[in-house]
Parts: structure tokens; sequence; C-alpha cells
């Protein structure tokens, strides 16, 4: 016989977070109409009483869903674990989350172009595979990637494995409690830091972004660099991001004559069919090489201070050598 109830105890995942948030990913294939819809009708309990929606969820809450077992299973669907291989390098991991090393050329969540074998695919198979994450137990909750990386920029990425760890970074990037710097070679000797300010206005046709100002509907970036070494028309920099908008290191470098090499949309052409035939580089050199942990308070209060590095690949490395050794 099939229930017409499921009750559901509130866990560390489920936690700190509004009652009809956590129904929207418990019943994820649900409308929303729905789940209000069942809010209004009563057919919502917590800990005995009717839910009105808004409610913050605290651990050992008591959820009631007086909805079939057919109806909810039919809503729910599930996180769909993709055997795969791992082509990422772990940086540092605790309970609460992973810093790894993306290579180029690995995406990190699907797009057209690529559907399997992403980043978060890997790191969802890595934290199955440690029994870290099951999707049936886990009642909507998925760990979650907390920074992105273009598919051909390298460096680190990080994900929370447990949803106020998800939270806590996702608060980092947003209140900038995360510093983060690229290293990335350049045409051009850069003699002195500088700072790189505008509005970035995207081009969706071609999907290129260009600076602009706010009246294009742009979005404000700030970008810092400075020069680490020169030589032969060529600049090895570090850049601190302030903002994260796609593109925008590449876009600030050929804005202020820096071009960046290997960069196929916004680069020197010659330059980058040099370093191409050398080197077998065929996308920018860029590569997200370190964060510093500026928290307080909160879960990851833990790693205040503390700083990540990601190692380049050897082909970068070689080019260094290259230019300025």
């Amino acid at each position: 016989m099939k229930s017409d109830m499921r009750e559901i105890e509130i866990g560390l995942n489920e936690q700190h977070q509004r009652i009809d948030k956590f129904l929207m990913k418990y019943m994820k294939l649900a409308p929303k109409s729905f789940i209000y819809k069942m809010l209004r009708k009563k057919n919502i309990k917590l800990n005995d009483k009717k839910a009105e929606g808004s409610e913050i969820l605290k651990q050992g809450d008591n959820v009631k869903i007086f909805i079939s077992d057919e109806t909810i299973n039919k809503f729910s669907g599930s996180v769909n674990i993709k055997k795969c291989g791992r082509d990422f390098a772990v940086i540092y991991e605790d309970k609460n989350i992973i810093i790894c090393g993306k290579p180029e050329g690995l995406i990190v969540h699907p797009d057209r172009e690529h559907k399997t074998n992403t980043l978060n695919d890997q790191l969802l198979y890595y934290l199955y595979c440690k029994n870290e994450y099951d999707p049936k137990g886990a009642m909507g909750f998925v760990p979650s990637i907390c920074n992105r990386l273009d598919l051909n920029t390298s460096g680190i990425v990080t994900m929370g494995k447990n949803l106020a760890a998800v939270q806590e970074l996702n608060r980092g990037f947003r209140e900038r409690l995360i510093d983060k710097y690229y290293l990335t070679v350049v045409k051009g000797v850069v003699e002195k830091e500088g700072i790189v300010e505008g509005y970035l206005v995207k081009n969706c046709e071609n999907n290129t972004v260009r600076l602009g100002n706010k009246d294009n509907g742009g979005d404000y970036i700030r970008t810092l660099y400075r020069p680490i070494k020169s030589k032969a028309g060529y600049s090895l920099l570090e850049v601190k991001l302030e903002t994260g908008k796609s593109h925008q290191i590449r876009v600030c470098m050929k804005n202020i004559g820096y071009p960046i090499v290997g960069d196929r949309k916004y680069g020197d052409e010659e330059v980058n069919n040099f370093f191409d035939k050398k080197f077998g580089l065929k996308n920018q050199f860029l590569h997200s090489h370190r964060i510093v942990m500026n928290f307080s308070g909160g879960c990851l209060d833990y790693i205040k201070g503390k700083e990540f590095v990601c190692d380049m690949d050897e082909k970068k490395e070689k080019i260094i050598e290259f230019l300025f050794k």
C-alpha cells in the first residue's frame, strides 16, 4: 500500500534554509506553483504545525509531506552519478570543502558542446567513491562548485561538501572574503602595477565581452595587476580579481594594450601562432594560481588567513623558462 505521507528529519545539509527552498530542492521537478499550493492547502507540516513557507529550518526539525509517494518520487528526480576519470588535482580537502586544480580543457559545468565528464561530474563521482555523497539519501542537497573558470583557463576551483560550506564559500566570493590571484603572460613590457576598472558588456551573438560604461548595461569590474618579470617584449603578471566576470582578465589586458599570449578571442594572432608552433599553446596563458581566505566567523573560520596554491602545468612552465630565464 502506498503511503500518503512522508516524514523527514532535518539534518546538517538541510538546516539554515527556508522550508519552501528545501521543498523545491527535495522535489526539484515540481513547479513552484505546486509547492506553494501544497503549503496553502496545509499539506506540509513543520513540527506538526502548518508550514507557511518562510520558516528557517533547524537541525532536528520534523517535516511531514502529506502527498503520495508516487507524486513525490515523480517530482524528486535524482542526481545521476556518472562514472568518470579524474583529471583534477586535490590541493586541499577536509570534511567541509575541496580545493582542486583544474587543467585547461576541462569544463566546470556542461554546456552545448561538453555534456559529460565535466569537473562537476568528476568531483561528485570522487565523493561518491569515498562514501561522502550518496544522492539517494541526500534529500535534494548536492555538493556544489562555488567558483568557475573558463574552459581553457587552468587553476583553482572550490567545492562545498555540505550546505553550510557551500553557503559560506558563496558568501566568501560574493563579499570578497576570498582573494583570487592569477598568473598570465602578456605581449608587451609592463613596468608598473595598475588597476583596470569599468563595465563589462557582453555580446551574446559571438560570446565576447568589451569594456563599456554603465549606460550600456554592463557589469562593474575591477582588476589589479603587477609585473613579476619582463623580458624581450613579454611580461609575466600576477593579476588580482576583485570582481569575477567571464573573460574579465582577458579583456582588461587587451584594453590597456597587453594582450594575453595564446588568447584566440582577444589576443595577437602572430604571437599566438608562434607560441602554438613552438609549445602547442592553443589558448590563453591564464592560470588561477592562488587564493587567500579571509573568513571571520562561520563554519570556515578555521581556514582564516590560509593560502592555497596551484602549480602550473609543464607547458606553461616551459614558456616561462623560455621567456624569462
